[in-house]
């Protein structure tokens, strides 16, 4: 990845409620500060897809014919926000 340019990573937003910072929508965006979200999701458009993506839990792991072994595993949809001033994307495996 060296010649790729190294984006920064923001610091965490001041958790406020019971929930966890990591498992909740956050209130402000943390590239810009803006406050406006719009809900959305990542299109999986593949042959055999059935239109979401979805989050395999656990190491990547390639099968006999070269694809992801994903029998067993845990799967989980995969939701987002985008900030409406700065484009930025969070996205959420629930």
């Amino acid at each position: 990845m060296s010649g790729y340019q190294q984006i920064p990573v923001p610091g965490q937003p001041p958790s406020d409620s019971g929930m966890p910072s990591d498992r909740r929508p956050p209130q402000r965006c943390p590239w810009c500060g803006g406050a406006s979200f719009e809900p959305g999701f990542i299109e999986d458009s593949g042959q055999g897809s059935h239109g979401f993506a979805r989050w395999i839990v656990g190491e990547l792991e390639k099968g006999i014919f070269g694809g992801a072994s994903r029998f067993g595993r845990e799967r989980l949809d995969i939701t987002g926000q985008r900030c409406s001033t700065c484009g930025h994307l969070d996205f959420f495996a629930r």
